[in-house]
């Protein structure tokens, strides 16, 4: 399809919990749109569809798919994008090993991961799945920065139907432990580029025999490019995990919170290395069988006990270790599922914030609530949790009925400091140095490094920075107080100070520029007095703390309102978080009830349709958007959204009510007759359908739904799990 053709709306196909509420909202959107002209068509960035996407040769004709990831990234370039993107897997190896399996278990002829790639085809397999695993789609859709708040629908709600939150102590035992040094933190280099020195560049290895090996060629640099380059050396961070074991005081659970999701590359070792310290006694055994049963550390103690099952003797030694030492923070303390079992399962940003949120407590291994000790072995950013911590300790729990609301404009736009998903992480093969090799010869960044060491550079173009600073200073004048969270004494925040102060000075605004520890507290005391509070980061904090502030003001970082103003003069329009998305497949699958919340994707869905108006000049489309905010605003005082019992509300029956609620909005409204008249008969006929309606929804409930698989659904499966209402789909259409 060319740009020309591009549809008003598109609305991405994604996986879990997203993609099940997808295929029950999107045939109601695509009827509402569609009375008023506007045009939705879907764009698929699942795992799946990415994996199929690129490996077309070896596919059948019937199988081939189009790469939309591909297109997407392109139509983002240009005016035309008005794109509702909802949250999609950011595939951790496991998972990405597991989508491989499912599609060859159904007849796609997809190769297996190359672990270890040695022929040219081998590598060429490994480099297609590498560019789909980690945060692959973010990257490429990210043409601007974001700007990411709250709903004052949702935000009054909050306020009104305050969520649980767990009691603090003064002397709570939970804390976070980030390393003493050598961290990525200490050890970062950074350099804004000059006109000269723009243009190509490697990263070249060369160990101590001199023999050098490049690991990254063809990178473009352009002026005024901030470039960085660090590392984390494996033996400090070693000599920190086995320090912070022996630290764990008694009752206290042991935690690592890392984003194996996005950090593709770091992260994963990283975890690998708590695993390996953690099972230091029994490595230390069972070395050999274990290396012969092909367990890589790095994949977790899920893998492991796979691996092992039915060898009593590794099994009891297994056992006898894991007694041995501190009991650890459970994903599943039901069924055993604990910190260390896969990578994927504990993701810093959310799992940090439900741990403040509920008091410092974290579930062990007896399937009880304790302290916990926090392991974010990263200065960067482990501060912000330490100081959430130490705050909360002093001043207990967070009043969610009188606090203020806490947004975020993030630098993301243009891969901008993408440490995870920029194929610029490495761990280090041997000992010698790794250094960026700019075309002209100069070195402009160099470590000497040790085996195993991991070293990543990240770059943020200077477009971006200056479109960052100005949204900032935007989101500031309407909201008040705001700071920018940049530290002088971290290395690539010098260089963006460089950039920040001139901006502000230009515009005649004072902003504070605060490390982010102070900037922590800051914005915990601006929003405890009950005032709104900006916080303007980079692109890994813009990740982190779009989950904390959320998680303690709403409950759930999913009913943020995410607009991404791309750079060319298009829309992107986010949904929300998904880290719960997993767990909520797992309840269809096992009783066909989806506890998601869409409120994300409404609220999106009003400011997609808010954008069509202004960008096309379309009359109708903001006539759909008001009707879409008053819809929103009505589900929320209704309390219809959904709740986590089977025979409750689900996601199902909360779109009902947002169909009814939308229709009964246009058919209201005096904007546009031709509008009104089309949707009194509809919201006339889902009012007086309601009981039906209603029960034949919930009459499907307290059975396992088959949906035909987990990352490749069947689409009839699906439709027929989340669209069970006859009535409902007769006056839809």
């Amino acid at each position: 399809m060319a740009m020309s053709d591009t549809p008003d709306i598109i609305y991405t196909k994604v996986d879990e919990a997203p993609e099940l509420a997808r295929a029950s909202l999107e045939p109601i959107i695509r009827a509402f749109a569609g009375a008023a002209g506007v045009s939705v068509e879907t764009r698929d960035i699942s795992v799946a569809g990415r994996i199929l996407a690129v490996f077309p040769d070896f596919l059948t004709e019937a199988q081939k798919v189009s790469d939309d990831l591909a297109w997407l990234g392109e139509l983002v370039k240009t005016p035309a994008a008005n794109v509702i993107k909802l949250p999609n897997i950011s595939a951790s190896q496991p998972q990405l090993n597991a989508a491989i399996k499912e599609l060859q278990s159904k007849g796609y002829a997809v190769p297996d991961y190359p672990a270890e790639a040695t022929t040219d085809a081998e590598k060429d397999i490994k480099a297609r799945y590498d560019a789909v695993k980690g945060s692959a789609v973010n990257p490429v859709l990210r043409e601007g920065n974001s700007d990411r708040r709250s709903a004052k629908a949702v935000k009054a709600y909050a306020k009104a139907n305050p969520h649980r939150m767990g009691n603090w102590s003064k002397d709570s035992k939970t804390r976070v432990a980030s390393m003493p040094g050598n961290d990525f933190f200490a050890n970062e280099k950074s350099a804004t580029l000059t006109a000269a020195q723009a243009g190509g560049a490697s990263i070249v290895f060369t160990g101590k025999d001199g023999a050098e090996t490049v690991l990254k060629k063809g990178l473009k640099y352009t002026e005024g490019e901030v470039v960085d380059a660090t590392f984390l050396s494996a033996k400090a961070l070693t000599a920190y995990i086995e320090q912070a074991l022996a630290s764990v005081e008694p009752g206290v659970l042991f935690s690592a919170h890392l984003k194996a999701t996005m950090m593709k590359v770091s992260d994963p070792i990283i975890f690998g290395h708590f695993v390996k310290v953690y099972l230091k006694d029994f490595i230390a055994k069972h070395g050999a069988e274990l290396d012969a049963l092909g367990w890589n550390p790095n994949s977790g103690l899920g893998d492991l006990e796979k691996k092992i099952a039915g060898n009593a003797a590794l099994e009891a030694d297994y056992k006898a270790v894991m007694a041995s030492q501190p009991p650890m923070y459970m994903v599943n303390s039901d069924k055993g599922i604990t910190n260390l079992h896969v990578s994927s399962d504990v993701i810093i940003d959310a799992s940090m914030p439900a741990v403040i949120r509920a008091g410092g407590k974290g579930w062990g291994p007896d399937g009880k609530e304790a302290d916990v000790l926090c392991c974010i072995p990263d200065n960067s950013y482990a501060c912000v949790y330490d100081e959430t911590v130490e705050y909360f300790k002093e001043t207990g729990k967070l009043d969610v009925t009188t606090c203020g609301a806490v947004s975020n404009v993030g630098l993301m736009a243009q891969k901008a400091e993408e440490y995870g998903s920029h194929p610029t992480t490495f761990e280090a093969p041997a000992d010698g140095t790794i250094k960026i090799v700019l075309a002209s010869g100069e070195v402009l960044h160099q470590h000497d490094v040790e085996k195993g060491d991991i070293w990543r550079s990240a770059t943020a173009k200077k477009a971006p920075i200056l479109d960052w600073i100005q949204l900032g200073i935007a989101r500031t004048k309407a909201t008040g107080a705001a700071a920018f969270w940049l530290d002088k004494n971290r290395a690539h925040d010098a260089e963006l100070i460089k950039y920040v102060e001139p901006a502000l000075k230009a515009a005649g605004i004072e902003i504070k520029i605060l490390d982010p520890r102070a900037a922590t507290r800051y914005t915990l005391e601006t929003m405890r007095a009950g005032k709104d509070c900006v916080t303007i980061t980079g692109n890994v904090l813009r990740d982190y703390l779009t989950d904390l502030f959320p998680i303690l003001e709403l409950g759930t970082s999913a009913k943020m309102l995410s607009i991404v103003k791309l750079m060319q003069g298009g829309g992107m329009f986010e949904t929300g978080a998904g880290g719960t998305a997993p767990k909520h497949v797992q309840q269809v699958q096992e009783e066909n009830h989806l506890r998601w919340d869409s409120l994300g994707e409404f609220c999106a869905l009003g400011e997609s349709f808010n954008f069509l108006a202004e960008a096309k000049n379309n009359p109708a489309a903001a006539v759909l958007g008001a009707a879409v905010d008053a819809a929103t605003q009505k589900v929320l005082d209704n309390n219809d959204s959904p709740e986590g019992k089977v025979g409750q509300n689900d996601n199902r029956t909360s779109h009902y009510f947002f169909a009814r609620y939308w229709a009964e909005a246009l058919a209201a409204q005096t904007d546009n007759a031709a509008l009104a008249a089309h949707f009194a008969p509809i919201a006339k006929a889902l009012a007086e359908n309601e009981a039906k309606i209603v029960a034949e929804l919930h009459a499907v409930e307290g059975v396992p739904a088959d949906l035909g698989g987990y990352y490749l659904l069947d689409d009839a499966k699906v439709a027929k799990v989340m669209r069970p209402s006859a009535t409902l789909n007769a006056i839809i259409g």
